[in-house]
């Protein structure tokens, strides 16, 4: 399932994330700039070199300084985001709760962590379609229950163990106006894009507190940092599950002293699902419409690694949604109504 031919560098082809991936590698890349510049500066055939090219020296200061910083500003984030601390993963006792594993971005998770061996339990209405690995078991659960999901949870405990990790995954879109919703609509997408973590945590996370270990991942969304017409409360229940996780983090720090449980958040743009079937999101270079493999890659390579943290797809439209709330509110404004295009039916 996860495992489809990938197309040039990318399965989406050429991105500005395939070009920013090769700049980083490169021209960010400390331990290549920095030897270079030494290079320039300190030897006689360097130092010629640069009397016929003066503007170099200059260039490559700027870009070793920003290198520099690059790192040392990911090395802050990696080790304040996981609170100093390291943790271990046995992926052979590891147990994962997927909810929404049963198609989509889900069932690449699925299939991803089931190809290692690793135990998956999906909890999702409708069960996946087989083959799938010896190590992912189904639970039916309608994860807007909580006693569904107490069910559920002692029918895992049973046959599994304890969890480890959860990842909150399920997620729904209707891609109606404020006015064309009804309130049924509306609560039902809280229901389940937002009210279910907090259940889920609830039933879930007291053994990783008891523990100090364990991983809860949340998988939100770009359009809980930009909001777009049709789209009002799909933006609003994932820009709720961004705060879920922000305060998370923080409360199993500052409340549950159990810092080396891991928190992750993932926030990918559209991709190609059954959930955009009837929409017209763009597809370009710098914001591709992604492929559900690329974003369970990114979901399934942030678990592996085990530490907090954030996964951002694409990151070329990524960086500028998360940065979004800082532009003026003029700009903002022009962006929401230039983005209701995404969210027209065909």
């Amino acid at each position: 399932m996860a495992n489809g031919t990938k197309t040039w560098l990318s399965r989406e082809g050429f991105t500005a994330d395939v070009l920013g991936t090769l700049i980083s590698r490169t021209l960010l890349d400390p331990w290549k700039i920095i030897p270079l510049f030494a290079l320039t500066k300190y030897t006689s055939k360097g130092q010629a070199f640069l009397k016929l090219h003066p503007q170099l020296h200059r260039a490559l200061r700027h870009l070793a300084a920003l290198a520099l910083l690059t790192r040392l500003s990911t090395w802050l984030n990696r080790r304040i985001l996981n609170n100093a601390l390291t943790d271990h993963y046995d992926w052979n006792k590891e147990i994962v709760v997927l909810t929404g594993g049963s198609n989509g971005i889900g069932l690449q998770i699925a299939h991803l962590l089931g190809s290692r061996d690793i135990k998956v339990a999906i909890l999702d209405i409708t069960p996946p379609q087989p083959p799938l690995p010896n190590s992912i078991r189904f639970y039916e659960c309608d994860i807007t229950s909580a006693a569904a999901i107490k069910d559920a949870a002692s029918k895992i405990r049973a046959s599994f163990g304890r969890p480890t990790i959860l990842i909150n995954n399920a997620g729904i879109c209707t891609g109606k106006t404020i006015l064309n919703s009804t309130p049924a609509q509306t609560r039902r997408m809280f229901e389940v894009n937002t009210f279910s973590h907090y259940a889920l945590a609830q039933e879930f996370l007291p053994d990783m507190i008891t523990a100090n270990h364990g991983m809860v991942v949340t998988i939100a969304s770009q359009a809980g940092y930009t909001v777009t017409p049709s789209m009002v409360d799909y933006s609003a229940s994932k820009a709720a599950a961004i705060a879920f996780h922000e305060g998370l983090a923080a409360e199993l720090v500052t409340r549950y002293s159990a810092p080396r449980v891991r928190t992750l958040l993932v926030t990918q743009g559209f991709t190609k699902t059954a959930f955009i079937r009837n929409l017209t999101p763009e597809d370009t270079w710098f914001n591709p419409l992604l492929e559900a493999e690329s974003v369970a890659e990114g979901v399934v390579g942030g678990v592996l690694k085990g530490e907090s943290g954030v996964v951002v797809l694409p990151g070329s439209a990524g960086w500028v949604a998360t940065r979004f709330r800082g532009l003026p509110g003029w700009v903002q404004h022009l962006v929401r109504c230039r983005l209701e295009r995404l969210m027209r039916t065909e």
